[in-house]
């Protein structure tokens, strides 16, 4: 009884250790922007958030939010891809997830225009989203 109690113990602490999230923030000017990637063993889920406030040189645009939730794989070293079909569209939003040592960049493609409205991004514009220790 014991030994099973034990290695059942055992299966859960070590299915916990495998498990590592890694969040990045990029906060520029009104514009927020939030990442999350989740590995457990070879699974990658990576969760993309943006909260825009207008900054002061976009007059006409509105506030505006989004988070995309997907899998995503490994396509080399230092680089995630991510892809979420649209439910409307016969597309895909595709995020290009850059790591470094001490942070994140993000392209997206066209289609994820889907998934945002007005001066909403997931894209970080060529700038790094710093990683949460």
């Amino acid at each position: 009884m014991k030994k099973t109690l034990l290695m059942a113990v055992m299966l859960l602490v070590s299915g916990v250790a495998a498990a590592e999230t890694d969040h990045y923030v990029l906060r520029d000017g009104n514009h927020v922007r939030h990442l999350k990637i989740h590995k457990l063993a070879d699974e990658i889920t990576v969760t993309a958030d943006v909260d825009f406030e207008p900054n002061a040189n976009e007059t006409n645009g509105k506030p505006c939010s989004a988070e995309i939730i997907a899998k995503a794989k490994s396509v080399a070293e230092n680089e995630l891809l991510m892809k979420k079909h649209s439910e409307s569209e016969a597309s895909y939003c595709e995020l290009k997830i850059h790591l470094t040592g001490t942070g994140a960049t993000v392209e997206q493609s066209a289609d994820c225009d889907n998934f945002v409205a007005g001066i909403c991004r997931f894209a970080s514009d060529g700038k790094e989203l710093v990683k949460i220790k």
